[in-house]
């Protein structure tokens, strides 16, 4: 067995800040509680809001690329510590070793994103209609945002928002998921080391507060939010949203996914298999871009099924630390449990179940171990329009395209999507308007796994958020049109005269 006490000295959290707490913290791996941490009261939160505010005011004067300094000093203390921090999110989320150093790798990767944007907010030029006049654009920081974070992604989350929010202008308050606020505080200190060497940045520009749903309360409700940038499931979105949208603030919300894969007669099933199986039962099903839904043409089910069940049972399944090992724990009892009640009752609605049973053998005791399940499904009953976050691949046939799109496309959520084929014309049809309707849409390529260059969200359920590439940006600061009138007359728009 690993000793969790090195993993955590190694990434400078001390037994001090470990002990003596009211948040008990839980290692997936094998159940052991490994921290207690002290928690924000509801009632500290005014003044953590009100420092983010007066910090908001200095920072919005410094000048964008100064605010992208902060962020490239960010990168490299990421860079320094990457090994530490990555221990730390495999130990209490339960990543295998190479997804959390992933994960450590997508932070550094926004934030060489976002030291290249502090450069380039560029609004436009637009034509006016008026003589001697000019028509701009101008962006402008917002506000302080706050970032809700999931277990999940413990950690990239966090830097997806706040390296785009810190360049912007926008100050940040972070709070964790309850079941991963270690991460948090191990990256927190490293953010620290990056202030320090910035040297003048205004205190509470970035905090932490660690505590539960009314301390995330305090913070979607508070006027002086400006941005409140939360992950985590639909329902949570569902009770975020309308609270902040009655105080008339911005929310950008990334929730569930019910992600599925097409898979046509022209597919590379080399290809597609190992993208059925790393997007199914990585990060042990838990990812919102896991492959939950598996479309597959009827002349191909029986032969990718038997590849497939051949592969899950190769799975090398055990504590996240070992090399070797492919599937880790579940966050916890609860999610093991959800998944065991998921797959009784895809059973009642016809379901038949490949793997899925309860992990006891060759795992840490203690731990929240599953085998990845296969369930072939007659059709898209209730329970696989229902998001479970575990490793059940719900398998379903289809005759043509048009009907898998259909079958696809008939779900609450609408985050990622993907088609293997090599048919250009149905490829095309998938990417175009009459096909997936969700935010990430690939080919050939599975769910999961995303590039921070492009932004990353989804649509219905998903909350509709755009977070990471592209303009996701422009979420975090508020837009200004400007006339200039730089002519000896006063013309009115539209042709509108009203000579006094």
């Amino acid at each position: 067995m690993h000793n969790f006490s090195e993993v955590l000295s190694a990434a400078g959290l001390v037994p001090a800040e470990l002990e003596g707490g009211d948040l008990p913290v839980h290692s997936p791996i094998d159940g052991s509680l490994i921290a207690t941490l002290k928690t924000s009261r509801p009632e500290d939160m005014e003044s953590v809001i009100a420092k983010a505010d007066t910090a908001f005011r200095q920072w919005r004067t410094v000048p964008p690329p100064r605010r992208g300094e902060l962020v490239r000093l960010l990168g490299e203390e990421l860079r320094a510590a990457k090994d530490e921090l990555a221990a730390v999110v495999t130990l209490e989320a339960g990543k295998i070793r190479s997804e959390g150093l992933g994960e450590v790798q997508e932070m550094i990767d926004i934030c060489d994103f976002a030291v290249g944007l502090s450069r380039q907010l560029y609004g436009l030029t637009i034509a006016s209609e008026r003589p001697g006049h000019r028509m701009m654009e101008t962006w402008h920081p917002m506000g302080p945002c706050a970032i809700i974070t999931a277990f999940n992604f413990p950690v990239a989350v966090w830097a997806w928002n706040a390296a785009l929010a810190l360049v912007c202008g926008d100050p940040v308050i972070w709070k964790p998921s309850e079941k991963t606020p270690l991460t948090a505080v191990a990256t927190m200190k490293i953010m620290q080391r990056a202030l320090a060497r910035f040297g003048d940045a205004p205190a509470g520009l970035a905090q932490l507060v660690i505590g539960d749903h009314r301390v995330g309360d305090a913070l979607v409700s508070s006027p002086a939010v400006a941005i409140v940038s939360a992950t985590g499931s639909c329902r949570m979105g569902a009770a975020v949203g309308p609270k902040v949208a009655a105080r008339f603030g911005r929310s950008i919300l990334e929730l569930g996914g019910n992600n599925a894969m097409i898979v046509a007669p022209s597919a590379d099933l080399d290809m597609a298999v190992r993208a059925i199986v790393f997007s199914a039962v990585g990060t042990a099903g838990q990812r919102c871009t896991t492959l939950r839904r598996l479309i597959v043409h009827q002349s191909i089910r029986d032969h990718l099924v038997e590849r497939l069940q051949n592969t899950y049972q190769s799975l090398p399944i055990g504590n996240p630390l070992d090399e070797g090992t492919l599937v880790g724990p579940l966050i916890d009892h609860r999610a093991l449990d959800a998944m065991q009640q998921a797959l009784q009752q895809a059973q009642l609605e016809g379901g038949l179940i490949i793997g899925g049973q309860r992990r006891t053998d060759g795992v840490p005791d203690g731990g929240c171990y599953a085998e990845p399940a296969i369930v072939q499904i007659p059709a898209q009953s209730a329970i696989v329009k229902t998001e479970t976050f575990a490793p059940i691949l719900y398998l379903m046939t289809y005759e043509s395209l048009d009907e898998a799109i259909t079958m696809q496309n008939d779900v609450p959520q609408g985050l990622s999507s993907c088609i293997f084929t090599q048919n250009l014309r149905e490829a095309e049809q998938f990417l175009s308007a009459s096909g997936s309707d969700c935010g990430i849409a690939n080919v050939n390529i599975g769910p999961s796994g995303a590039e921070i260059g492009g932004a990353f969200g989804g649509e219905k359920e998903t909350g509709g958020g755009r977070e990471s590439g592209s303009d996701a940006w422009k979420a975090y600061m508020r837009r200004q049109t400007n006339t200039v009138n730089y002519s000896a007359d006063l013309p009115l728009a539209q042709g509108v005269k009203f000579d006094v």
